[in-house]
Formats: C-alpha cells, structure tokens, sequence
C-alpha cells in the first residue's frame, strides 16, 4: 500500500489519472445511494439499530479478513488514537440518526439534506482551522440554506422527525468531517477507517439483543443484510483509491452525483418522484455545495470530499 494514499505525489504512489479518480468517485457515490436504498428497504422491516449493527459487523469482517493479513499491526496504528476513536463516534451516531432518517423520509430529500454538511464545514473551517471564508462562501452557505428550506418547507409531507434527524445528522457529520481533515494530517486513512468499523461494531452489537426482531429474514433479506456492510466498505475503498489519482478540488463536485442516483433509485424502487419546488432546493443545494468544492481547488482539505455513510 503506498505511503500516503491521500497524496497522488507520495513516495511509491501510482501516477495520477485525473479521468480514472473522477469514474472511481462516480462509482463510490453509486455504491453508497444503493447502501442507502438498500438500508431504507431493510428498515421498512426491521430495527435500525439491527440494521446497522449488521452492517458494521460485516464491514468489520470483511476489513480483518482482507486486510488484517496485508497490514498486520498498520492496521490498528494511529497517531492521534483519542480523535480517532471521537470520529469513529460521531460516524456510529450519523449512521444511527440517518437510518432513522431514511426510515421515515424519501432518498432524494434526505441525501440533499444531508449535504449541507460540507457547507457547514467551510463556514467553521475559518475559527477551528484558520482557513479563509469569504463572501462568496457565505453566499454559498445562504443559498444552500435557503435550499434546505424548499425541501424541508411545510406542506412538502415531510415526516417531522425524519427531517429533525437528517438534520442531526448534518451536524454530526461536519463534526465527523472536521475531524477527518484535522487528523488526516496525521494519520492513515486505513486504520481510521477500521476503526470506524470496529467502534460501530462495538456499540451496535452490543444492543443487538434488545434490537434483534422482526420476522425471519427471506433468503433476498439476507443476501440484503451482507450488501449493506460490503456496499459501504467498498464505497470507502473507492474513494480511498480515487484519491491516490486526483486531487479532492477535482473529485469534490463529481460527490453531488450521489444526488442524481438517491433520485433515480427512489423513483425505481419506491415510486417517490420529488416536487418541483424539491427538485428546485435539491439544485440549489448541489450547487452551492460544488460552489464551496470549486473554491477548494488548490487548497488541501482532504475530508471536504469524504462521504459519511
């Protein structure tokens, strides 16, 4: 594994292949809205915390297995054990509040709402990272807000808690996406990404006695249950990757597509087709979003492109 898979120039690291890191991130966004649209089929039956609690146990088998033998003791070293273990945290609360989310809210509207986050990141970035945010990032932020409000607007049948915990989820996700970039400095994005796996095993599996219900699963349910873990790691996997061949400024916007496919799939498996006035704030947020992505080009935020699944 190369040396620092974050940094295309690193000792040892593959030649950069712009064209091949934009197609890889675009397949990353694809393996998440389908982790997404499987999740909300599964918890249409069953409890979130179960369904979580499943993913990150198989998540974390599938890194011991396939890792565990390449990296040895790599695999669990970190620089900076105590944020590590604070990040793996906030992702094991987003993945709750946002199971929850999916539970009761439509794709489209919930991935739109979720990001705003990287808009909430460059506003804090300035005080917690000393980055620079001016008036055109402001007026990024206002847009997306103003975004937010036509999908989340009364009278758009919004389940209420629903949007509350996507909009939690929002906030857990900048924390989760502040400490990325803070400890991606430091650390390896492997091990932070086993311990991400490993905390959510912990917490979930731990209540999985009081979560574990519901009818026996079918045979597709359970096959279900194993994409979910394996979608998500392979999700990371490829973004990890991508990023060995292009830098974030360029990879960045390419994350909005998740929007077109949590639309696409809704639509398909569910039958949701978004308002207009929705559709109207799903664009307006995409495109401050890629509006604060352009603004990043040349500067080194390695976690503003990170997804949070």
């Amino acid at each position: 594994m190369d040396p620092d898979p974050r940094n295309p120039q690193a000792v040892g690291a593959a030649p950069a292949h712009p064209t091949r890191g934009v197609l890889l991130v675009t397949l990353g966004v694809f393996v998440f809205a389908c982790m997404d649209c499987t999740t909300k089929y599964l918890v249409s039956t069953y409890e979130v915390p179960m369904v979580v609690a499943i993913r990150y146990i198989v998540n974390c088998l599938l890194m011991v297995l396939l890792l565990a033998p390449s990296q040895g003791r790599k695999l669990v070293q970190t620089q900076r054990t105590g944020l590590v273990l604070a990040r793996a945290l906030c992702l094991a609360a987003t993945s709750l509040v946002l199971g929850i989310a999916i539970q009761r809210m439509p794709l489209a509207e919930m991935t739109s709402i979720v990001f705003l986050s990287p808009i909430m990141v460059m506003l804090v970035s300035g005080p917690i990272l000393g980055e620079r945010v001016g008036l055109a990032d402001w007026t990024a932020a206002f847009c997306g807000f103003i975004g937010i409000l036509l999908i989340a607007r009364p009278g758009a049948g919004l389940d209420p808690l629903g949007t509350v915990m996507a909009l939690c989820g929002v906030l857990l996700t900048a924390c989760y996406q502040l400490l990325s970039r803070f400890l991606a400095r430091t650390d390896h994005p492997v091990p932070m990404l086993f311990y991400t796996a490993l905390v959510g095993s912990l917490l979930f599996g731990a209540y999985l006695p009081w979560s574990w219900g519901g009818p026996t699963p079918t045979a597709l349910q359970l096959l279900l249950f194993l994409c979910v873990g394996a979608l998500g790691g392979l999700g990371h996997y490829l973004f990890t990757v991508a990023h060995r061949h292009a830098p974030t400024s360029v990879l960045a916007p390419i994350m909005y597509m998740q929007l077109v496919w949590a639309g696409l799939l809704g639509w398909g498996f569910f039958g949701h087709v978004p308002e207009n006035l929705t559709i109207l704030g799903m664009g307006i947020v995409a495109v401050s979003g890629i509006a604060v992505a352009l603004k990043s080009r040349g500067i080194r935020q390695e976690a503003m492109a990170e997804p949070v699944e």
